[in-house]
């Protein structure tokens, strides 16, 4: 699809760039080879000059470029021509704010490899193996999980970012994560229940106890995420396509979901639960 955009263009906007599909310049090769468009000469010439930077920059493999020059909503242009190059990202972390808070657990997806990462394990290689990617693909992580890890790390993530808080809330969709996956009919099953509150409690019984069913339930809870980010991401490029000409040539197929290497332990969920509320209420008794 982003071969088909002329919406990154400085005054292209939707119903322009609707035209020129219609008029017969459905993508950049076609621009290239005619200019003859129902558009004022100046615009004639903005639209060939852009084309052909779009197409040099998109060689090069410049996810940014294009990034910066779409509405957030508009993202999901980016992700076919960068999918075997982007990585789904999410992050955990002890429940202080990104100006001083710590990762936890870091879950990494590229729809082939599954990585995790673990705070006083692996946390560090993180920095490396993240440089690879083109794209990143987060929920609400424009506002947290990337600054948070630019902060925490000392790294600038200089990848595209295609934040599907905006190019959900485009279609339609509001709300957190878990809200978005129950309106596209994700289940994430025994993991229904456990929410961002709770990943820090999972966290702090890893280390003071030394539970690996506590840290196991934690990664389960992490990876999740990416997964359903994945099938997220497809889902709703492909209901932004609906309202394009490409639908029925540019469709993605449902991702096979991967199997998840660890399991949430509902016990340890319940009997952390019940520690918690006890504190707490004695907290207010005292």
């Amino acid at each position: 699809m982003l071969q088909n955009t002329f919406h990154h263009i400085p005054g292209i906007g939707i119903k322009t760039e609707a035209k020129l599909w219609a008029a017969g310049l459905p993508d950049w090769q076609s621009v290239m080879a005619t200019q003859a468009a129902d558009l004022p000469i100046k615009k004639k010439q903005l639209i060939f000059d852009y084309t052909q930077e779009s197409i040099a920059q998109l060689h090069q493999r410049n996810s940014s470029f294009f990034e910066t020059r779409l509405p957030a909503a508009g993202h999901w242009r980016l992700f076919p021509e960068f999918r075997a190059e982007t990585a789904f990202l999410d992050i955990e972390t002890d429940g202080l704010d990104c100006s001083e808070g710590m990762i936890t657990t870091i879950a990494l997806y590229d729809g082939a490899t599954l990585r995790c990462y673990v705070n006083g394990h692996n946390l560090e290689a993180f920095v490396d193996d993240i440089q690879p990617y083109k794209a990143l693909v987060t929920y609400n992580g424009k506002c947290f999980d990337i600054p948070f890890i630019e902060r925490y790390f000392r790294i600038k993530l200089n990848q595209a970012q295609l934040d599907l808080r905006y190019i959900l809330a485009g279609l339609g969709f509001k709300g957190g994560l878990k809200r978005c996956e129950k309106a596209f009919g994700i289940d994430r099953g025994a993991l229904q229940d456990l929410d961002g509150f709770f990943a820090p409690l999972l966290f702090q019984e890893y280390e003071r106890n030394g539970s690996q069913k506590a840290l196991e339930t934690l990664l389960a809870y992490n990876i999740e995420d990416v997964v359903n980010l994945e099938a997220l991401m497809i889902q709703a490029y492909n209901r932004n396509l609906e309202q394009t000409p490409f639908y029925h040539t540019h469709v993605l197929p449902e991702p096979q979901r991967p199997e998840i290497p660890f399991k949430a332990d509902l016990e340890t969920v319940d009997r952390i639960k019940r520690q918690y509320f006890r504190e707490i209420e004695n907290i207010n008794l005292s």
